[in-house]
């Protein structure tokens, strides 16, 4: 006869509530941060027809939005311009009376109590689609940060509750702090995207801001093989003062999310990206998923890595979800 095993770990797997009981990690809508999309000098809102669900709103319609995602129970959105104002080096994003400090301003006034987050990049602001100041063919890292650290003043004026830089600049941390502080507003922190990688992901959200970049940005995004380069990213943004830091994509990243948790003391966000939300759509839409189990598996793993946040075009969908039973 077979020895009994002395431990079964099927006991504590022996009901609803068990498993309930001793779950590990756990999903709120408050872990969930909604991208918002908002284009300027139009008067219905567009249908984003490679993220079903999805739609860049009117300036007079972000209001609304902001309300309904605080009823669905999300404490915070990051916005996203897009401009008709494009030039080469972006310059409407830093202007006082442009398009991200409007949005940002008429975001806050809808729900006071709203993290509004600015999404803090110029790939929406500039006519050719780049995170920046390009010179012969290349981003200028530099050019970009003294108009980066303007944008980020702008946004703080706007009502801005945080600064997001997407650009994965050299030093956009230390620039935006030293900005910021020397603006008065030592009181704002910078959820950085201080590890995202180049990823054949984002083809979605360049309908979403309707953009007509061509190329790649592979000399500033990271390399999506590279996890040392990855981790070390955190690490510097970290050492630089971010405040909060993030991993861009997710799901295809968990190992790197993983790392920075171990690694890094800072709360820390995911992006669930453009591309992992139209697969998903896609797939349910073909009969061949569940969605609402797929989409809370899928966030539920970035919890399990170790995100604190996780930005997501699901949050109000996930939020009444998990709202019931």
């Amino acid at each position: 006869m077979q020895p009994r095993p002395d431990f079964r770990f099927r006991r504590l797997r022996s009901s609803a509530g068990m498993r309930q009981l001793l779950r590990e990690s756990h999903l709120s809508s408050d872990d969930f941060i909604l991208p918002l999309f908002v284009e300027e000098g139009i008067h219905s809102a567009v249908a984003i027809d490679s993220m079903p669900g999805v739609r860049r709103h009117t300036e007079d319609g972000l209001p609304e939005a902001v309300r309904r995602a605080w009823q669905a129970g999300i404490r915070a959105v990051i916005l996203f311009g897009v401009s008709h104002h494009k030039d080469e080096i972006g310059s409407d994003s830093w202007s006082e009376r442009g398009l991200m400090a409007r949005i940002i301003a008429s975001a806050k006034a809808a729900v006071p109590e709203m993290v509004v987050i600015s999404d803090n990049c110029f790939c929406e602001y500039t006519n050719h689609g780049h995170c920046g100041v390009v010179v012969d063919g290349d981003v200028d890292n530099d050019a970009t940060l003294e108009n980066l650290a303007r944008q980020s003043v702008v946004a703080a004026r706007a009502g801005a509750d945080m600064i997001a830089p997407s650009g994965m600049m050299d030093g956009m941390v230390s620039a935006i702090r030293a900005a910021l502080d020397g603006a008065g507003f030592e009181q704002i922190p910078i959820m950085s995207y201080s590890t995202k990688f180049a990823s054949a992901f984002y083809g979605p959200f360049r309908d979403a801001v309707d953009s007509s970049f061509k190329g790649t940005r592979d000399s500033y995004q990271l390399d999506v093989a590279n996890g040392r380069e990855a981790l070390a990213e955190s690490l510097r943004d970290e050492q630089e003062g971010a405040d909060i830091l993030m991993v861009k994509p997710g799901i295809a990243f968990l190992d790197i999310l993983l790392s920075v948790r171990q690694n890094c003391s800072r709360p820390l966000a995911v992006y669930q990206v453009s591309g992992e939300y139209a697969m998903i759509k896609a797939a349910a839409a073909a009969g061949v998923i569940d969605e609402r189990a797929i989409v809370l598996e899928s966030l539920g793993a970035f919890k399990r890595a170790g995100a604190d946040l996780i930005i997501t075009y699901f949050a109000e969908q996930a939020a009444a979800w998990l709202g019931r039973p």
